[in-house]
């Protein structure tokens, strides 16, 4: 009982994590919105996370075992053995649980284009390259990334009050 309460607070510790490095990276991306100028001499390029979600043993040559399993390529948010963890299914040992891997990336859109001739970055047209950061998508990522701290906040102090309630049995 106590391992299934705290694989989902691990699970839901993942997700805080997750979303705090999207938040991070949200606010990094806001703050140089206007950056024409780098180290490197480019203007600011927008970074993104990618989570991906993996389970705990890449799915490999022994990991679809059952033939429900074959036919969709993969386990189900209510199938047994996701729910179980590692369980014996059509002969052989599913993984267990999952892994959450947050990966930030460079946005390889192009760079926004301004006439502004007394920038001191400006080309000899007058033109200044700007960053790739647009400051509504930026915004509409913080408050996703927000509401989802909070639901895996939410779920962490569920998955607590119900090892409480469980302990006063």
């Amino acid at each position: 009982m106590s391992d299934g309460l705290f694989r989902s607070i691990h699970i839901s510790g993942t997700g805080l994590s997750g979303m705090r490095t999207k938040m991070d990276t949200v606010a990094k991306n806001l703050a140089n919105a206007e950056t024409t100028r780098t180290a490197d001499g480019t203007p600011y390029r927008r970074e993104r996370v990618v989570f991906e979600q993996t389970l705990a043993e890449r799915l490999g040559e022994r990991a679809l075992p059952s033939p429900e399993l074959r036919a969709t390529g993969g386990l189900s948010r209510t199938h047994r053995a996701h729910l179980a963890g590692a369980d014996a299914v059509g002969g052989g040992l599913m993984p267990r649980g999952v892994e959450t891997g947050v990966e930030i990336s460079p946005d390889a859109s192009e760079f926004k284009v301004v006439y502004d001739p007394g920038h001191p970055d400006a080309d000899q047209d007058g033109y200044v390259l700007m960053p790739n950061v647009n400051v509504i998508t930026e915004m509409v990522d913080m408050i996703t990334a927000s509401r989802a701290y909070e639901a895996n906040v939410s779920a962490v102090q569920t998955a607590k009050d119900m090892f409480g309630k469980a302990l006063d049995i």
